[in-house]
Parts: C-alpha cells; structure tokens; sequence
C-alpha cells in the first residue's frame, strides 16, 4: 500500500489501511485515519491530523506554513474529518496564533482541483468546492455550501449553510444560509431552491425561506428592523432560525 518512491518520517502516525502514491512526502507530525488513499507527489506536512477513508490526488500540499507575515512558527495545525475528496493541486495550510490555531475540514467534502484554504478557515460538512475556488484567511463556510469555480473569498467573511456561488463570484461581505449569490462583487440572487428540493426541504419551508429572503432584501427595511420580523417568525417557523443565528455573528455585514 506504500510506494517506495514515498518518503514517510518514523514518527508519523498512518492507520489501517493507508496507501500512499509515489514521491509522495509524510512528515514527522502527521496523523492519516484508517483506508485514506494518497496520491502520488502529495506533501504532507505541518502538524496535520487526517480522518477515515479520505482520497487525497496528485499534487496537493496539505499543512504547510500559513501564507502570513505574522507567522514565527507557532504549533498551529490543520484538521481534515472523514470521506473527503480532495483533488489535485489543493493547498490547505496550518492555522495561525492570531486565531483558534487551526484551520479545520469536516466531513464529506468534494473539493475539486486547484482549491486553496488559508488559514484558521473552518470549513463545515458536506459542502462542494468547484475548480479554483480560493478561501482568504480566517474564512467560515458552512455545511451544504456550494462554491462555483473561481470564487474568491475575502478574509474573514461567512459563508452560511445551504448557499450558492455562481463562478467568479467575488465574495467581500458574509452570505446568509440559503441564498445564492454571483458576481464582483457579489449580490444576492434568490434563496437556493433546487439545492434545497434536493435535500429533502419542505414546499412549506421552501415559502417560509422566500418570505425570508423578500424580508431581507425585498422589503426595504433596514437589517435591525428585518431580524425583528424573522424573530417574531422564527417560533412557527424554525428553518428561520440558522438565519437568525448568522446573522447575530456576522462582523462584516451581509451582501446586499
């Protein structure tokens, strides 16, 4: 299951089941879960903790140094769950002091080729990364979220659950749960619906979640005066509630 072309340090920690590509490189720090597929020419590094029965293709470097001037080699690290796909040329590095110190991937996640996740980005489960989508540092998305290719990230900004990026989308402010967005900069179009259908959302919550998103945008009332309407919703209405939630966290405003 190893190639001997892999370098692997002793002091890595590889579970049952784990096959390694050629030329590929695991350092010292490194902890793989049972059955997790490397590809060949992956570099491994940084102290780097990887679940259960991932596919991990060529090319990608995964724990490396943060690209941040600040960085003088704290013992930050980089957490990835179970069952993702993570395609070729993804570089995913280690968190940073100046936050919770790791950059952290859940659970089943389709990352598609040339994906970069800076650091201290917390990235939920289930979500789909489309070719060249790049997340800044500090970044959080959500489960269910769905970015088109080529979507930037700016740091700091919030991606919530069940959302949709068109391609090239330049995302500078947060996106609220359901929405989908497009272009640069990115403005709201509509909530998810076809997303939604697909995962087992009600004809009922699908209208609650319109009136919601009519509320928000459509209204003309101000952001404090649309989450007083949603929390006078949200007792009959709980799918509301995760919009509530976003935005009593969002520190950058939402996209409007």
């Amino acid at each position: 299951m190893i190639h001997p072309t892999a370098i692997i340090h002793p002091g890595a920690k590889l579970g049952a089941g784990v096959s390694v590509g050629a030329y590929s490189i695991i350092d010292e720090h490194v902890e793989i879960g049972d059955n997790t597929r490397i590809g060949p020419h992956v570099v491994i590094t940084g102290n780097t903790r990887i679940g259960c029965d991932n596919r991990i293709f060529q090319f990608c470097s995964l724990g490396e140094v943060p690209q941040d001037k600040k960085y003088a080699g704290e013992p930050t690290r980089l957490e990835i769950g179970d069952r993702n796909t993570i395609r070729e040329y993804c570089t995913f590095n280690l968190g940073t002091a100046q936050d919770v110190g790791v950059t952290r991937m859940g659970d089943d996640n389709w990352i598609m080729a040339y994906v970069h996740i800076a650091h201290d980005c917390q990235v939920g489960n289930r979500t789909t990364f489309a070719n060249n989508a790049q997340l800044a540092g500090h970044v959080h998305v959500d489960d269910w979220a769905i970015l088109g290719g080529y979507t930037g990230i700016h740091q700091f900004c919030r991606v919530g659950a069940h959302t949709m990026t068109a391609v090239g989308t330049v995302v500078l402010q947060d996106i609220p749960p359901y929405v989908m967005a497009a272009g640069n900069t990115a403005t709201p179009f509509g909530i998810n619906a076809e997303g939604l259908k697909r995962r087992g959302f009600s004809p009922e919550a699908l209208l609650t979640l319109k009136r919601a998103y009519r509320t928000l945008y459509k209204s003309g009332l101000m952001l404090d005066e649309a989450k007083l309407r949603l929390e006078e919703e949200v007792g009959s209405h709980p799918e509301l509630q995760p919009i509530l939630d976003f935005l009593a966290v969002s520190k950058r405003g939402i996209i409007r």
